[in-house]
């Protein structure tokens, strides 16, 4: 059986914001924006490349079993990119306040960089320069041929 992992709710105080934030700043593709059922709003955002997006969305909560976690309490939200300064330049050019990129090793996958969104959910933005050469979209095509 495949599994795949495409969708993260994302805990928001404002979902409004939070949208024009990713979008704007950090340059997600706005999916979906609408009211998919009477009363739940949902806003699907997915990174440049990814297979995997965020969601947000008030009521996106009450379809989950246990308790709603609050804005900001997600940390670790990991995104990749082939080329860490230029994905940096861009960011910044954005208007994104994103740290400077912190090299703990000369492996490939070991530097990164972070930021936070309005709500203080933090992410990490991982140099995989394997990537600029071996997609992970390449990748999994070849793996679902095998």
């Amino acid at each position: 059986m495949d599994m795949t992992l495409e969708v993260i709710p994302l805990p928001v105080s404002d979902i409004d914001r939070a949208r024009d934030f990713y979008r704007d700043k950090v340059g997600f593709h706005v999916d979906i924006d609408q009211e998919v059922m009477p009363g739940m709003r949902i806003v699907q955002l997915t990174p440049p490349g990814s297979g995997c997006s965020i969601a947000l969305g008030d009521t996106v909560w009450d379809t989950v079993s246990g308790p709603r976690p609050a804005p900001g309490s997600y940390q670790g939200l990991q995104l990749c990119v082939a080329d860490i300064e230029a994905a940096r330049a861009e960011l910044v050019a954005r208007g994104l306040e994103v740290s400077e990129p912190v090299r703990y090793a000369p492996d490939d996958g070991a530097t990164f960089m972070y930021f936070k969104d309005p709500d203080g959910n933090g992410w990490a933005v991982q140099e995989y320069r394997r990537r600029a050469v071996e997609p992970l979209h390449r990748l999994l095509a070849k793996q679902a041929e095998a």
